[in-house]
């Protein structure tokens, strides 16, 4: 670890106080003249750093730059065990993270970016991820799961990011199925997993779990302004709730990802679901089926009903769901 990057992770774990520049310096083996400089370079990339006199060095609360040891603070259990590689901007987190992961990444390592150039959201859109507004996160994962139940992964990740952003903002959350969070009627996230098979066995070689939040993103393109939101209007000034709401969702991912297969989050995805019960559409290549949503089984599958009373249990593959534009639940 570089110096600069030793000082931030002090001052990270000290956010708010005051310390010896000194003291530091004895810590780090350096000079306080070195600390000096590093302290200017933080500076001078935007990190509010108050010099005190005779107190020392204090990183403002307010301060919400998105790096690795900012985030680490906040993490817990299961979580801190996480490999964290943080990057202002990136074509793609899921891209990068199915490099990483083709060419042997362990499991856990997470791709984090505050920019994306190219991001990508289902069935081959884009997913707008303007500067220094959202999170853009995937994490790698390698489970012992056939490609059948690999659904389950998303729907576990949307119940842990659901809980990580009610946990920051105490405001509720939705779900529209398979992956889309909402928030007062406002799509605020998107979750794409992809996935490698194992032609030998059958099950994942391995899964990326990309899961992009717009935290304050505003003036959203014309094709999506309608339905694209954000969990703030406005960031809360007075703590790094970037920083913060990354760990949350990490926290919430470790303890997720380790009980799958005992499905114990879905019953939380299901009272969180907006569409059960509703008139939808099911989109089939040019096709556009009307259907009611009736439940959701325990392999994340939408059960729907035609108009001619048969029953199709659906999955993310197959279909995308709209409601229909009557439905005051757009």
């Amino acid at each position: 670890m570089e110096l600069k990057e030793q000082i931030l992770k002090i001052l990270e774990e000290n956010r708010g106080k005051s310390i010896s520049g000194a003291w530091m310096a004895r810590k780090l083996y350096v000079t306080r003249s070195a600390i000096w400089k590093q302290i200017k370079e933080l500076q001078n990339e935007g990190y509010e750093i108050e010099a005190v006199p005779n107190r020392g060095y204090s990183l403002k609360p307010c301060n919400d730059i998105l790096t690795a040891q900012s985030i680490i603070p906040y993490l817990k259990g299961k979580a801190t065990g996480f490999i964290l590689d943080v990057r202002k901007t990136v074509t793609s987190t899921n891209t990068i993270a199915k490099e990483m992961a083709a060419n042997g990444a362990k499991e856990g390592t997470v791709i984090i970016a505050t920019h994306q150039t190219e991001g990508r959201g289902r069935m081959g859109r884009t997913f707008y991820s303007p500067a220094s507004t959202g999170i853009y996160m995937s994490l790698i994962l390698r489970p012992k799961l056939s490609l059948e139940d690999s659904l389950l992964i998303t729907t576990g990740a949307a119940v842990a990011v659901a809980k990580a952003i009610e946990e920051l903002t105490h405001r509720e959350v939705q779900i529209k199925w398979v992956n889309d969070l909402f928030m007062d009627g406002k799509k605020v996230c998107g979750i794409l997993t992809e996935a490698s098979l194992n032609v030998e066995n059958g099950g994942l070689e391995y899964a990326v779990v990309g899961i992009g939040i717009n935290v304050s993103t505003k003036d959203f393109p014309d094709d999506i302004k309608e339905v694209a939101g954000s969990i703030f209007t406005d960031k809360p000034k007075d703590q790094p709730v970037t920083s913060m709401l990354a760990a949350y969702v990490l926290n919430n991912l470790a303890e997720t990802i380790n009980n799958l297969t005992d499905k114990s989050y879905m019953e939380d995805y299901k009272k969180r679901s907006f569409l059960l019960g509703k008139n939808i559409n099911v989109l089939k290549g040019d096709k556009i089926l009307k259907a009611i949503a009736l439940d959701i089984d325990d392999r994340a599958r939408l059960i729907v009903e035609y108009p001619d009373s048969t029953k199709e249990a659906l999955t993310s593959g197959e279909v995308s769901i709209r409601i229909d534009m009557q439905d005051n639940n757009k």
